[in-house]
């Protein structure tokens, strides 16, 4: 049975996910409660273990750092790796060809200290799989050329025993599940600020190396006007939005 997968997201009236408005009295706000959202007493999302995210959020944790790797290194036994590890929230970096230079197994986000596991593809090297060993990093492998989000998911429920996923990812991630029909809802934390930036991430950013711009319909089941201002937005993905004629 397919695990719940719920695009929980931060973001600005005009729909960004990053820039400016981050450094903020008011984005940081809404950030509390949306972070609250996820880990908080009384999360609306019991069934998670932790939030999947993009490599453009990778990168920005990581601030752009190059992995260190050893050419020569031991070939690594095939298959997914599960690191021993305390934390019981998780961080699933969506990485396909293995890039992110991380420096620690885990990222501390607010009160939140996460495990890193990494989602790779068959393009990931040998040497970077041993570089995540190293540093005591989980990661699983689905897919050949690219990552198959499908089994992806698959994978980490049989590894965590999770019910649902959140899906923190740029834009183009959130829009490549949306379109491979995975999502089942989309909870927004919409936060009274806006920069107008033309130049970065919106909620969703199609790719068109792997996805279209056919329209997709939501049914809003709840709204929740939050203590500073900002909405709690929760909506239903339907499928491709009707035409007109």
């Amino acid at each position: 049975m397919k695990p719940r997968l719920t695009v929980h997201m931060h973001t600005t009236l005009d729909g960004k996910i990053e820039g400016p408005h981050l450094f903020t009295r008011e984005s940081l706000a809404s950030q509390r409660h949306y972070y609250n959202l996820i880990v908080g007493e009384g999360s609306p999302f019991p069934g998670h273990r932790g939030w999947l995210a993009g490599t453009t959020t990778g990168d920005l944790a990581t601030q752009y750092k190059k992995p260190e790797l050893d050419p020569n290194a031991a070939e690594v036994p095939e298959g997914d790796f599960i690191a021993p590890h305390d934390e019981e929230i998780h961080h699933f970096s969506i990485d396909p060809r293995g890039r992110l230079g991380w420096e620690e197994n885990y990222l501390q986000y607010f009160d939140t200290c996460a495990h890193i596991v990494e989602l790779l593809s068959g393009q990931a090297s040998n040497s970077y799989k041993a570089f995540l060993r190293k540093r005591g990093i989980s990661y699983v492998v689905a897919g050949s050329d690219t990552l198959d989000l499908e089994l992806a998911l698959e994978k980490l429920q049989e590894h965590f025993g999770m019910e649902e996923f959140l899906l923190d990812g740029g834009g183009g991630v959130n829009w490549s599940f949306i379109k491979a029909g995975l999502v089942d809802e989309v909870s927004i934390v919409l936060s009274p600020v806006a920069d107008g930036a033309t130049d970065t991430a919106s909620l969703f950013d199609a790719n068109p190396k792997y996805n279209d711009t056919n329209p997709v319909a939501f049914t809003l089941i709840s709204h929740t006007v939050l203590d500073d201002g900002s909405l709690w937005l929760r909506y239903r993905v339907d499928g491709p939005a009707t035409p007109l004629n």
